[in-house]
């Protein structure tokens, strides 16, 4: 919960905007702020203060416990122009939340002075993983661009580094790893979410028990309990609640899986006593395997206690591809998640013209591969390989990545073990829909044109039932220098069954800043005036030009 501090009327008036916006993530705190805010510093998450900044550094002073407790703190000034990150701005939020709040305040401004956001590096404590050791000291020498060694297990799919971090011998080191190693005073240390352990209970084990033990288990084999991303047990022992506040205890999530699942596992310490309580010979090997996924590494074997079992297993990192769409071209366009796995990304793959479109938007140290057109396969292929060797991945195109775009494509070739994000982006249809009025107000269908991929038999077979069907119609890809007829062949096909006055839109570059847009008919549109950056969309029987828009009623008729 984020709580909304103000002192003045001009205050309040900006803290119940963001309360509006945020219905179910704010609470308004009244009363004079020297009483408001040191409830809601107990209580929230996150703190936005409508103060002066000196008032709110006053009020906040006796109340800091340190960086890793005190929850993030923003001050809003009075004419609401600026969002200021003022406290925790990493392990608080703070950072993340000056951005939301500028967002969601009109002519407001986030302002962030945390050292490697200014200077668009990653931190090493916003990772979302465990860090320890000598962050503050290595943060300041990648600040300072001294050179820094990247030492890593394995390849994980961290953000890009900027060009001083490698593998070479250095001063500095960032050392990705989940095994214990001595204390280095020159050396940060990541903790991957690499390990997972398998946990078998007897009813009514304690939570005191199940850790000791687990905690025993990873030292033995020096293992960093920074690194557990889960307990798996079995299904039957879901609401046990030693193992519950365990995992509560441990901060990561509680697995289960069905005794048949578990069952199917090899494991090297198979067992009568669990194949008799819940149906399989193994929970803690064959939890920590299942869980762990394809490729997973036994580490430690079944340890027991009095009440419990528990073994480690490690599971082989997964590479992330992002499928992301850039929308039809306006920055304003690009959505901001789809801006955000482009700075989360440490390989983008894309058409050179689409990738130079956002290449400021990379992190410094991005590895960008980049290709001309027609090589969709191969950008596809390169994209998923870069994945699948453990890289994080952004595969680019205009549009939605879905739509005639990269998605297809990339994910007829991503084996299992890669994580897939899909980004939905803005595409051409609904950009040119908007710029012509409401033409897709009823139902529609997208249809491409090109008959590069797919033979103009099945596209001839489509347009048909478009037509029959009194669908409106988005032409994609309508006509280049080497495909003239195939626009002029589906228009005479719509005409078959809707009148010549049909209102009929063409949109060039939408969003851009050459766009243009004509509004005619089905009777008298040129196909010249068509090319391959051009959206054709043709109303229903029920669309009309009003007011010198293009619109299709919500319902089939239109009312009076």
């Amino acid at each position: 919960m984020i709580g909304l501090i103000s002192a003045t009327a001009a205050g309040a008036a900006a803290r119940d905007a963001l309360a509006a916006a945020w219905p179910d993530r704010t609470r308004v705190y009244p009363g004079p702020p020297g009483e408001a805010l040191p409830r809601a510093f107990q209580e929230c998450a996150g703190l936005v203060c409508f103060l002066a900044t000196g008032a709110t550094v006053r009020l906040l002073a006796p109340l800091l416990a340190g960086k890793d407790r005190d929850p993030g703190v923003v001050c809003v000034d009075e004419a609401g122009r600026h969002a200021v990150a003022l406290l925790g701005g990493h392990a608080g939020g703070a950072n993340a939340l000056a951005q939301a709040v500028a967002e969601a305040l009109p002519g407001c401004r986030p302002v962030v002075t945390t050292a490697t956001d200014a200077r668009d590096l990653p931190g090493l404590d916003t990772l979302g993983w465990p860090a320890e050791g000598a962050l503050a000291a290595v943060s300041r020498a990648l600040l300072d661009g001294e050179p820094v060694h990247l030492r890593a297990d394995a390849v994980w799919p961290l953000p890009a580094w900027p060009p001083t971090v490698g593998p070479g011998p250095a001063a500095w080191t960032i050392r990705v790893t989940d095994r214990l190693e001595p204390p280095d005073a020159a050396t940060a240390v990541l903790r991957p979410p690499s390990l997972l352990v398998g946990v078998g209970a007897s009813r009514g084990v304690g939570a005191e028990e199940v850790l000791e033990l687990i905690a025993g288990a990873l030292a033995q084999a020096g293992l960093a309990a920074g690194s557990v991303a889960a307990l798996a047990t079995a299904e039957a022992k879901a609401q046990e609640p030693g193992l519950l506040a365990a995992a509560t205890r441990l901060g990561v999530p509680l697995r289960c899986f069905p005794s048949p699942e578990l069952a199917a596992v090899p494991v090297p310490n198979p067992s009568a006593a669990p194949l008799a309580a819940v149906g399989t010979p193994s929970v803690a090997e064959a939890g920590a395997l299942l869980a762990a996924g394809p490729g997973a590494q036994l580490l430690v074997p079944k340890r027991k206690s009095a009440m419990a079992t528990c073994a480690v297993a490690r599971r082989r990192p997964r590479g992330r591809l992002a499928l992301v769409g850039l929308g039809p071209g306006a920055r304003d366009l690009l959505t901001p998640r789809a801006r955000d796995e482009l700075r989360r990304a440490s390989v983008v793959v894309g058409l050179d013209q689409y990738l130079d479109q956002v290449r400021d938007l990379f992190r410094p140290g991005t590895r960008v591969l980049s290709s001309g057109l027609g090589a969709e396969e191969e950008r596809a292929r390169t994209a998923v390989a870069e994945a699948a060797a453990g890289h994080a991945v952004a595969l680019v195109g205009s549009g939605d990545a879905g739509v005639y775009a990269m998605a297809s494509p990339a994910l007829a070739e991503a084996p299992a073990d890669v994580e897939v994000v899909g980004v939905p982006g803005v595409t051409a249809a609904l950009a040119a829909a908007a710029v012509l009025g409401a033409p897709l107000g009823h139902d529609h269908v997208a249809i491409s044109l090109s008959d590069l991929h797919t033979p103009w038999e099945v596209i001839e077979r489509r347009v048909r039932a478009a037509a029959s069907a009194d669908l409106v119609v988005s032409f994609y890809n309508p006509r280049s220098r080497g495909r003239d007829w195939q626009l002029p062949k589906a228009l005479a096909l719509l005409a078959e069954h809707r009148a010549p006055a049909t209102p009929v839109g063409i949109v060039r570059n939408a969003s851009r800043a050459d766009e243009s847009a004509l509004l005619t008919t089905l009777g008298e549109l040129d196909p010249a005036a068509v090319d391959m950056m051009t959206v054709v969309l043709v109303g229903n029987s029920a669309t009309r030009a009003v007011a010198g828009r293009m619109v299709t009623p919500r319902g089939y008729r239109w009312q009076t």
